[in-house]
């Protein structure tokens, strides 16, 4: 079975109903005990499927544009543009990525806020017009390299919790829409929309009454212009939870009913990328070395010491690191813990453990602290909800071994997707058969292709 994340050939195992993804973690773990300790991610395609379908109910008319960036394997690809979603891309590599998909032009926008001037040539070349921008040095950029540009301003927006101050990192304000409008009209340069983003981690949603109230007042001024403004992108942040997909919904919803209503001919967009792949991924990792560490360092600053000094302290290092799949945790923190792969007895003692990828710089640290039982050098661990961030990328550490990717989905999940009639004969290709894996002998389960 094909995994490898440069091929541009991947196959994807259709599982029976007597088999499920742990059968599938279980069977490439003992293959590559055997072969070689690869990292590697089981993707559960028909996850996909399934927030797709969600988003339809809920979130319909919204449409979709993904994020590539968020994860650009091509079994993720294939899917989505075979589902109808389209594709948000910031970059060139990204969108010769989507246009080999056959994706048309109309179903992929340029969102990088700072382009280069050969890639804005190269989305006019091919034909994708719809832009983002949010200042005027860009907007005479684009109005040079590409002449047909139709560009979404991208506005800031009042990020505003308990812990931080607002923050106006991208967009560009009210006051300079107008500013930014008088340069395209003598530019000659279209403006047909607005674009915010709500980051994920904001939990007022309030803030996306205000963002929906300014564009309004965008949409308000632009016809003073007289553009035509004919497109909302109220960007991404959709965690991939369906209860704050409904939070969401229910505050907008009302919003765009009074602001955008159908009869005004505004199309509503979104760019959901976490909430398609995050769950779809899980990635098995490796202990690769095993240390006995000084409780004290292991603890973070300010926390209290409560370990009877008599119990070992263990610091593990595995074979992915922030300078691969877990680059997000450079940024932010790691929204998964740590799961044992091996088994062992509930009322086995756990140990204050640390977990570090394998490059041995500073920054290559995982997990600051955790409980686990005592692992040994050659165990696996594996981590949940890694769809999202660096799959697709290369990695900066020169020693680092992309991990193998296994594509798989249910058979209920495609036949689902063959009733909606949405199973091109270019995807059906890549499917094959998998057995229930609890009937597989040794020698007949999964190998991988190097």
């Amino acid at each position: 079975m094909k995994g490898f994340l440069e091929d541009a050939n991947y196959s994807i195992g259709l599982l029976d109903e007597g088999a499920t993804l742990a059968d599938v973690i279980d069977n490439c773990i003992y293959e590559h005990t055997h072969t070689g300790k690869r990292a590697f991610y089981v993707g559960d395609l028909g996850k996909l499927v399934k927030n797709n379908i969600q988003w339809q109910n809920v979130m319909a008319p919204i449409k979709p544009f993904y994020p590539v960036r968020c994860n650009s394997t091509p079994g993720v690809l294939e899917i989505l543009g075979t589902l109808g979603v389209g594709f948000a891309c910031s970059s060139k590599s990204e969108m010769a990525l989507v246009q080999d998909l056959g994706i048309s032009p109309e179903n992929i926008i340029y969102t990088n806020l700072c382009k280069q001037a050969s890639q804005i040539k190269y989305a006019a070349k091919a034909g994708i017009n719809v832009m983002t921008c949010d200042n005027d040095i860009e907007l005479k950029k684009i109005a040079r390299n590409h002449p047909n540009a139709k560009l979404l301003l991208h506005i800031a927006t009042e990020d505003i919790t308990a812990d931080e101050e607002m923050n106006m990192k991208f967009g560009t304000t009210l006051k300079n829409c107008r500013h930014l409008m008088e340069c395209a009209k003598e530019l000659g340069v279209q403006i047909v929309g607005v674009k915010f983003h709500v980051s994920g981690s904001c939990k007022e949603l309030q803030t996306y009454i205000h963002a929906i109230s300014d564009a309004r007042c965008v949409f308000d001024m632009a016809e003073e212009f007289g553009f035509k403004m004919n497109m909302l992108d109220i960007g991404g942040g959709f965690t991939g939870s369906e209860l704050q997909l409904e939070e969401v919904n229910h505050v907008i919803r009302p919003l765009l009913d009074v602001y955008f209503p159908k009869e005004s001919g505004v199309n509503v967009i979104a760019e959901p990328g976490c909430y398609y792949v995050s769950s779809a991924f899980t990635l098995a990792v490796n202990i690769i070395a095993k240390k006995t560490v000084e409780y004290d360092k292991l603890l973070p600053s300010g926390v209290e010491q409560t370990r009877n000094d008599d119990e070992p302290v263990f610091t593990y290092y595995i074979n992915d690191g922030v300078y691969g799949s877990f680059a997000s945790k450079l940024s932010e923190k790691l929204n998964t813990i740590p799961e044992v792969h091996k088994k062992y007895k509930e009322d086995e003692p756990l140990f204050a453990s640390s977990l570090w990828g394998p490059s041995c710089d500073e920054l290559d640290q995982i997990v600051e602290n955790c409980l686990l039982p005592e692992l040994s050098v050659g165990d696996w661990l594996i981590f949940d909800n890694m769809g999202s961030g660096t799959l697709g990328e290369q990695s900066t550490f020169n020693d680092y071994q992309r991990p193998l990717i296994y594509y798989m989905m249910s058979f209920s999940d495609w036949d689902e997707m063959q009733d909606a009639g949405i199973a091109s004969d270019t995807l059906m290709k890549n499917f094959f058969f998998v057995p229930s894996c609890i009937q597989l002998s040794p020698e007949d389960r999964f190998s991988t292709a190097a």
